[in-house]
């Protein structure tokens, strides 16, 4: 079953099956593909497990479990948003599973002939995420990285294109979909639904994003959580987000904390390698 929150909308698919147990997830909402396909498999070998899937911008879905939403389990876009959760005591010892690149996309037809991304300045409708959501705040990283190879000014004068700011990816990514965007920033996997068309970033602007997932403390269903968190990082984990577009090879479950307590523990402080929304890649 999944959820997608957004633009004040909450559809719905799929049954509640009485006779399972319910494990309910929130996850930021470029996971939809990945988390949907993994859900199936999961469920596959789990026949008593009913996963329950609600995906949102990351900054939306903390909010909720800090307002205490009935959550077992929260993947999260960037550190930010899981780190909040840590130091309130609310999530259990969040790992690093896959990362993430951003990418600029644009209609099929490229209207206003953006070929580099140089050339979001000539954008005359330029959609992104909002500074909370964690591909919005990527963005921003992004556009002050090129600023040292393309001027002080360009990311000011990208900025000044902004005619829309979501508060998830797949909002923004719709924007170009319906055609009411000259182009739009977005993580790299979003960018696989075929229905745009992408313009690499360069290597002098690209962050990687960083994905974390933990137990909420005090979850209902302990035993379904750490079985999800085992499959994320097993070899068929992986292999599903790799066939998704994410980035898999230095995640892993130490990444960024050690050994995870018992779901119904305190939550340890999280340990990060930066504390900065994000890592440059590549030279």
């Amino acid at each position: 079953m999944s959820i997608l929150l957004g633009g004040g909308a909450i559809s719905a698919c799929g049954n509640n099956v009485p006779d399972r147990r319910p494990l309910n997830i929130f996850a930021a909402s470029s996971l939809m593909e990945a988390f949907q396909e993994m859900e199936e498999a999961f469920e596959n070998v789990h026949r008593d497990t009913d996963v329950v899937l609600t995906f949102s911008g990351s900054q939306i879905l903390r909010l909720q479990i800090e307002q205490g939403a009935g959550a077992d389990l929260f993947a999260s876009a960037n550190f930010h948003h899981m780190e909040s959760l840590a130091r309130a005591g609310l999530v259990v010892a969040p790992r690093v599973f896959a990362h993430n690149e951003l990418a600029v996309i644009v209609p099929p037809d490229n209207p206003a002939e953006i070929r580099s991304f140089l050339d979001l300045r000539q954008a005359k409708r330029l959609v992104i995420g909002t500074e909370n959501t964690p591909v919005g705040a990527y963005t921003r990283e992004s556009l002050a990285m090129a600023a040292g190879k393309f001027g002080a000014d360009f990311r000011t004068d990208v900025l000044r294109r902004v005619v829309s700011q979501e508060s998830n990816v797949r909002l923004v990514r719709a924007k170009v979909e319906l055609g009411e965007a000259d182009a739009a920033v977005v993580y790299r996997t979003d960018a696989l639904s075929g229905r745009v068309r992408t313009i690499p970033i360069p290597p002098l602007a690209r962050v990687r994003a960083g994905y974390l997932i933990g137990a909420i403390v005090g979850t209902a269903n302990p035993g379904d959580a750490e079985r999800w968190l085992g499959f994320v990082f097993s070899r068929e984990g992986r292999a599903i987000l790799s066939r998704r577009g994410f980035l898999t090879g230095s995640a892993g479950p130490g990444a960024f904390a050690g050994p995870s307590p018992p779901a119904g523990a305190d939550a340890p402080p999280m340990q990060s390698e930066s504390r900065g929304s994000a890592k440059p890649t590549g030279p």
